[in-house]
């Protein structure tokens, strides 16, 4: 196959094509650009007239064409000003600042605009404080322990919630604080439905979202994983997994990536906020392998003398479980708490693992699996 290659032939300067210019027609909507414009008369200001504009001043403003105009009534920069012209009154919308920008150069005062903010409607008025004598009725339900408030939103909805004897399925309704709150039958099964999970966290999973190319511990609730001795398993009506119980399931707590041992889950926020509430007092109980040497008053910082990024910890108690084995029960839980106390009293971690969360223990759940929350138990 072979290929030819054109080339263009050089214009040819003697072609009369070659010689004309290319023909441009006008817009005959537009102006003659080869003559000078006409004379613009000035409006009418009150009684007399204004002076028609000379050339010179036609000459004079085309030569500043190029110039960026900025004033609300048309003039340069440097022309004289004109009469005051008052201030602009309110439109439909509320706005009594120029429409484009408000600012000093368009003829607008700073901060005048807003003094009168009860005849502007451009500003609400500031909203008053929550009065604490008539909360809202789904904090209430959740300060009572009836469930969590996004439970509760979902019961009042459901209209399963009255209140003095009456339904309320408004949401954010306000009740006074002796009101009497009942739920429903309904809401109570709704209630028993939902589940929450002991899982044994290994080394290499992260409590909640994925991060880091760490799979989330949640992925590890499979009915492959489920611990085959689960007493509810063997219940006269055992608990069958459902796929629903991973709607809404999520950490009451957070365990290390690089710590095992016990990791709750639920979908019930009363125990969420039991555990993980600000005003929470359960116990979490560590077997913490340890390396390096601890004396009688370090030992006694770690119970109660030490400070984690300026704020004072709550009270522990630490001991020696074994040789190379420290016993840590805690009431709260900072992120890498117990690391940070034992780098600041010369300690490494080797290894950290939960056996215990308040009066639920890990007992002989294997790692990597999981078991339901049996109803006698309670943290």
């Amino acid at each position: 196959m072979t290929t030819i290659k054109l080339t263009k032939k050089p214009a040819d300067s003697t072609s009369p094509r070659a010689s004309k210019a290319p023909v441009r027609r006008t817009d005959p909507s537009k102006r003659d650009r080869t003559v000078a414009p006409k004379p613009i008369a000035r409006a009418q200001v009150g009684h007399t007239e204004e002076p028609i504009e000379t050339q010179s001043h036609i000459e004079n403003t085309q030569s500043k064409a190029s110039q960026r105009n900025h004033r609300y009534d048309g003039r340069l920069r440097d022309e004289a000003p004109r009469p005051q012209q008052a201030r602009p009154t309110l439109d439909d919308t509320g706005r009594d600042t120029p429409r484009r920008g408000g600012k000093m150069r368009d003829g607008f005062e700073v901060g005048d605009f807003n003094n009168d903010r009860a005849s502007n409607p451009m500003f609400a008025p500031k909203p008053l404080p929550s009065n604490p004598d008539f909360p809202r009725l789904s904090k209430r339900m959740a300060e009572l322990g009836f469930c969590s408030r996004r439970e509760a939103d979902e019961w009042i909805t459901n209209g399963w919630v009255k209140v003095d004897g009456r339904i309320v399925d408004e949401l954010g309704s306000r009740v006074a604080m002796n009101a009497k709150i009942e739920v429903s039958k309904d809401a109570e099964k709704h209630q028993s439905e939902i589940v929450t999970i002991i899982l044994n966290k290994p080394i290499g999973y992260v409590s909640g979202q994925a991060e880091d190319g760490y799979d989330p511990a949640i992925l590890l609730i499979h009915p492959d994983n489920q611990w085959k001795d689960d007493p509810l398993l063997h219940h006269a009506q055992p608990r069958e997994f459902q796929r629903g119980f991973l709607k809404g399931l999520a950490p009451a707590g957070r365990l290390d990536i690089d710590s095992t041992g016990l990791l709750v889950l639920t979908q019930d926020g009363r125990v969420a906020r039991h555990l993980i509430g600000e005003d929470s007092t359960v116990e979490k109980e560590y077997l913490v392998r340890v390396e390096g040497d601890l004396s009688y008053n370090n030992l006694d910082l770690l119970n109660e003398g030490l400070s984690l990024d300026g704020v004072k910890l709550k009270p522990a108690k630490v001991s020696w479980q074994n040789e190379d084995q420290l016993r840590f029960v805690l009431r709260e839980g900072r992120k890498r708490q117990i690391r940070r106390m034992c780098e600041l009293v010369g300690l490494k971690v080797l290894g950290l693992k939960r056996i215990r969360i308040g009066s639920v223990t890990l007992g002989k759940l294997p790692m990597g699996e999981w078991r339901y929350l049996r109803p006698e138990e309670k943290f």
